[in-house]
């Protein structure tokens, strides 16, 4: 069979920056899991979604899976923004929203000015007892634990977030057992100020039970790190950044129980794909 394929970096103004995602449409019957697997796998990216159209009139929207080298995933933030971008930008599609059907119900894009804004479940982090294991294979200690689906670390400033070096294989093993991922995340230098261009909050993102050591840049995370320096900042609309090697800006509201994130995509590569 024959395909087409795009990578698209998401939450990047230009290419080498952000998460790259390869996003592939689906035309007539979806490929088997084990094929989407081979070619999330053959890929060697954090993500390839996969989309197809679904439903008419006013259901219109498309079905979206997204899968890592190794496991489908419930929710991804980047490769809905690559997606989303894809259909918007190379596919033609003129509607003003996406509607998305995924494991997490429906997801909605939006064009707003020259970034795309997705709207998510969020993710209210609860307070979590300090793991002396994973602690250790971290290399630091925050100041407190949280956790959804994923833990999240937070630290009192950047730089700790930025020194991190993780020893993933001993994070992996701990890991596995929790289906889950690791935010670490501090405060900015914007933080609590509204003023500028300033960054209200850090991240990064471990993910090594799930094949991928620190994935770019993480939109789902941000499920759970909004609503929490939301609360922390006092503040609906906080910019992003996380800081892993190639960077990406994230611009984002707490809306209750939806999380709002925005952000832009640049193109690398369209292939035809034969498997």
């Amino acid at each position: 069979m024959k395909a087409v394929l795009y990578q698209v970096d998401a939450f990047a103004d230009r290419v080498f920056e952000g998460n790259p995602a390869a996003i592939m449409p689906v035309e007539g019957a979806w490929p088997s899991e084990a094929v989407m697997l081979a070619l999330a796998a053959e890929n060697n990216l954090a993500e390839t979604a996969f989309f197809a159209p679904e439903g008419e009139g006013d259901d219109e929207g498309f079905r979206l899976r997204w899968f890592t080298p190794t496991l489908e995933v419930d929710l991804c933030g980047h490769a809905t923004l690559a997606t989303a971008h894809v259909l918007f930008t190379h596919l033609g599609y003129d509607k003003p929203e996406i509607r998305f059907e995924t494991r997490s119900g429906r997801l909605i894009v939006k064009r707003e000015g020259d970034k795309l804004a997705m709207d998510f479940p969020a993710a209210k982090p609860k307070p979590y007892p300090e793991p002396a294991e994973i602690i250790a294979a971290l290399g630091a200690r925050p100041s407190l634990w949280m956790k959804t689906a994923n833990l999240m670390a937070v630290f009192g400033s950047a730089g700790e977030v930025a020194a991190l070096k993780p020893d993933f294989a001993a994070l992996g093993k701990l890991l596995t057992p929790l289906n889950a991922g690791l935010i670490a995340t501090a405060p900015g230098e914007g933080a609590g100020r509204g003023e500028g261009p300033g960054i209200d909050f850090v991240s990064r993102f471990f993910a090594p039970a799930h094949g991928i050591d620190e994935d770019p840049v993480t939109g789902s995370a941000h499920c759970t790190s909004v609503p929490y320096w939301s609360k922390k900042l006092a503040r609906k609309d906080l910019v992003a950044r996380q800081i892993s090697a190639r960077g990406g800006t994230l611009w984002c509201r707490d809306a209750g129980e939806r999380v709002v994130i925005r952000g832009r995509c640049a193109d690398y590569m369209k292939a035809e794909i034969s498997f």
